[in-house]
Formats: structure tokens, C-alpha cells, sequence
């Protein structure tokens, strides 16, 4: 199964850099959409081949563990898309800031999944730290959901920090990284809008690790999960950026998800197993009255407008 995933991660990497970045055109919400659907199903095709290979059990957590990390990666597209707005990157040179950005974070992912399930084999406390973490992230995330915050707290102290130190060009029709103006070498807003993305996939694994682990320590299954979820976060980018406002209650739910993970892994080293069966539901259920909520309200604020 790993030579498998293997495999198939490099050929659908190498697909999404030579056929979909090249000849598709993601802006448009139909074919990004589509190419969403397509990662997705990829997903359930590999979750059938777990449940062939090591049974129902895996393949349940492997469902589970993706929803989570699925879920999740909406934020890091409220995240870009905020970014990506800050720094005013034009739409034709957002494809290169996000595929390096998942190449990274995968790499990333495999460094801080192999360091928390160490730290799980070893310490059996340390799931009060992740359990309290995650709780702690719910909070956080619901405060944001309910107090959005104002537009002169948006920039973040990194943005402010490489302004202040660097010199940044404020040439912002370029593909390049780096470009000399009057003799000087400056940042352009591309490297510095890569720089954040950076910084966010790391705060968001801190977040999604730990959530993936109250449901399993199986690497295979925690990597495999996150990796997928991964993989389509650029298509998904381009379809949820032009419709992203209309779920204005996916925040929230992603803070009550957060908050009953988090509360799960605290009853996990208390004997309380919940079946991960149940946790699935949960998670879907919570998402699904979600989104339903949002389309409710935005048609509803719509009709408001319309009298």
C-alpha cells in the first residue's frame, strides 16, 4: 500500500504540474469544481483499496481522518485567499505560489506526523497537551467566526516584519521571486505572499495533526489521509474563492470539530473510546448543518434585498 500511494502521488504531482496547471483553465469554477470532484473520488478510490488490503476497520479511519483534514483545509483557503488579496497577486500568477506551497507542506507534514506519533508511542500524556490544544483551537476559531477581525489586524506580524526589514518590490506583474530594481536585488509580492502561505501550512498542521491522531497512530493511515487532503487544496482554492462568502458558517463548524476532537482525545486516555464510526457522523453532520445553515441565510439575506 505505500509503494501504491507512492506512486500515486508522484504521477497525479506530475499530472497537476504538466496537464492541469498547463491546459486547464482553473479560474473557471466549472473546471476547478471538476477537478475537486476528481481529487475527491481519487480519495474514495484509494479508502476502497484500503478497506481491500487492511480491512473495514482502516478503511474507516482512513474516510474519517480525510474528512478532518478536508475540513480543515477550507481555513487554509480562507487563509490564501486573504493572502493572496493582501498582496495583490493577479489570478495567472497564484498557480506557482500554490503548487510549491503543497509540495512543502507535504513535506512538512511528513516531518511533524512522524515526530507526533513518536511523542504518542512514547508519552500517553501528551493527548491531555493535543486534546487541550485542539479545545484551545476551537475557541480561537469561534472567537474569529463570531469577531472577525478588523481590516488593519489582517496583514499579520510576519507581513509587517518583512516590510520593515526588506526591501519588497511593488512590481506586481511578475512570476519572479526576486527582481533588481535601481542595481538592488527586492522581494517581490510573489516570495513574500509564498513566505505566509508557508507560515500558515505550519500553523495549520499544528492544528490538523493532532486532530488526525485522536482518531488513529497509524502512520500509514494519518499520512496517507492528510496527503490527499493536500493534493486538491489548489483546485479547491480556485472554486471556493469565488463562492467562499456564502458559507458563512463554515468557521464555526469547524470550531465545534475541532473542540469535540479535542474533547475526544482527552476521553481517549480516560478509557472512553468513541467509535470512530460515530466520529465520522459527528463530523459530517456538523459541516453538513453547517453549509446548510449558510445556504439558508445567503438566499434569505437575497430575498431580503430583492423586497
Amino acid at each position: 500500500m505505500w509503494i501504491i500511494f507512492a506512486v500515486m502521488v508522484l504521477f497525479f504531482i506530475l499530472l497537476d504540474l504538466v496537464i492541469i496547471s498547463r491546459f486547464l483553465k482553473m479560474d473557471d469554477i466549472k473546471v476547478s469544481s471538476k477537478v475537486t470532484l476528481g481529487w475527491v473520488l481519487l480519495a474514495i478510490a484509494f479508502c476502497y483499496g484500503v478497506y481491500l488490503q487492511r480491512g473495514q476497520q482502516d478503511a474507516l479511519m482512513f474516510l474519517t481522518g480525510y474528512v478532518i483534514e478536508l475540513a480543515l483545509s477550507f481555513d487554509n483557503v480562507f487563509v490564501f485567499i486573504l493572502l493572496f488579496e493582501i498582496c495583490k497577486i493577479k489570478k495567472q500568477y497564484q498557480h506557482k505560489v500554490l503548487f510549491i506551497g503543497i509540495l512543502s507542506a507535504i513535506i512538512m507534514r511528513l516531518l511533524m506526523i512522524t515526530f507526533g506519533i513518536y511523542l504518542v508511542n512514547q508519552f500517553t500524556w501528551i493527548f491531555y497537551v493535543f486534546g487541550a490544544f485542539l479545545i484551545y483551537s476551537g475557541v480561537r476559531f469561534m472567537i474569529d467566526a463570531i469577531k472577525p477581525k478588523q481590516d488593519n489586524d489582517k496583514e499579520g506580524k510576519l507581513l509587517i516584519f518583512l516590510r520593515k526589514y526588506f526591501r519588497i518590490s511593488t512590481n506586481s506583474n511578475t512570476d519572479k521571486f526576486f527582481i533588481k530594481e535601481g542595481g538592488k536585488w527586492s522581494m517581490t509580492s510573489l516570495f513574500v505572499v509564498l513566505v505566509l502561505i508557508e507560515q500558515s501550512d505550519l500553523i495549520f498542521a499544528l492544528d490538523s495533526i493532532p486532530a488526525i491522531l485522536a482518531i488513529t497512530d497509524d502512520v500509514f493511515i494519518v499520512f496517507t489521509s492528510n496527503i490527499f487532503a493536500i493534493l486538491g487544496l489548489r483546485s479547491m482554492y480556485f472554486m471556493l474563492s469565488s463562492i467562499i462568502d456564502k458559507f458563512i458558517y463554515l468557521r464555526h463548524a469547524l470550531a465545534i470539530m475541532l473542540f469535540y476532537i479535542g474533547c475526544k482525545m482527552i476521553l481517549l486516555v480516560q478509557g472512553i473510546h468513541i467509535p470512530t464510526a460515530v466520529s465520522l457522523c459527528v463530523i459530517v453532520g456538523i459541516l453538513s448543518i453547517a453549509i446548510l445553515f449558510s445556504i439558508f441565510k445567503t438566499k434569505h439575506s437575497k430575498n431580503s434585498l430583492i423586497k
